[in-house]
């Protein structure tokens, strides 16, 4: 299995890392709507459509929302914005979901709620990258939002693992601890702090208004990560399931390797417009 996961990762992460530094704008967009539309196919399974026709369908009506999204974000692009606040408003009911679990289910048992709410997921997901990727210094920009990711799960792993006795959310998630969430959180800002100093020395100088908002993005996207990853989890064991998929040899499925991700660049995009907040003076 650790072999498998190895094998799967040093695929995986040449491919992504090439994604986005090398694709242009529109490839970047195809490139983040194919692993929308996999997750879709996923997401279907989670909602309960166990047929491959029913995934299939579903994977084809999030393919045409994404491109239906496209195209009226290119004719008005002022509205990202409520994309990603919509986004941002379904992490915030999610919280709610995974605190009241496993009361509360009645509200989104229905297949077609389950179906929706893949939508809430994954659109802003790939609205978020390419809002991200328009940015200047798009690349440096997306790296961060993954290494915040990244920095978060090495953190809590270790420091779950070394204090780990007060869980976080026993009835989601029970190898998740309060000790693992502080520890996410200190190299999340271990993150930022070098971040700031690289950005500073690098493109601008960083004032303290750069910096306090800097670290209310991340803290903001480290806590969104982790509630990603609950969601998820909540989902998979209403559904009884524990992979999403196959589809990742030692590592599940698309979903379970993007839902941190899903969840924090909507959040992180909409923070930086909310905010104002940018790599550019």
């Amino acid at each position: 299995m650790f072999k498998q996961r190895v094998l799967t990762a040093l695929v995986l992460a040449p491919i992504m890392i090439g994604g986005i530094f090398f694709l242009e704008q529109t490839y970047f967009a195809l490139f983040i709507g194919l692993i929308a539309t996999l997750g879709a196919w996923e997401w279907a399974n989670i909602a309960g459509y166990e047929k491959s026709t029913g995934r299939i369908a579903y994977a084809f009506f999030v393919a045409v929302c994404l491109f239906f999204s496209a195209q009226f974000l290119h004719a008005y692009p002022s509205f990202v914005i409520y994309f990603l606040a919509i986004g941002t408003l379904w992490w915030a009911i999610a919280f709610a979901l995974v605190r009241r679990y496993p009361g509360g289910t009645r509200l989104w048992n229905a297949r077609p709620i389950r179906a929706m709410l893949g939508l809430c997921v994954l659109i802003p997901m790939w609205v978020g990258f390419v809002e991200l990727k328009q940015q200047e210094h798009s690349s440096l920009l997306i790296i961060y939002v993954m290494f915040v990711i990244w920095g978060a799960d090495t953190g809590a792993y270790f420091s779950g693992k070394r204090w780990g006795r007060s869980k976080l959310a026993p009835s989601v998630s029970p190898g998740k601890s309060w000790a693992g969430f502080w520890g996410g959180l200190v190299t999340a800002l271990l993150v930022a702090l070098v971040f700031g100093l690289y950005v500073h020395e690098a493109i601008r100088p960083v004032t303290f208004d750069n910096a306090w908002k800097l670290i209310v993005i991340t803290v903001v996207t480290m806590v969104i990560s982790v509630l990603g990853d609950l969601v998820e989890s909540m989902m998979k064991r209403h559904r009884g399931i524990k992979d999403s998929s196959a589809l990742l040899p030692g590592h599940g499925g698309i979903l379970d390797r993007i839902d941190s991700m899903a969840a924090a660049v909507p959040v992180f995009a909409f923070s930086m417009l909310m905010l104002g907040w940018s790599l550019v003076a």
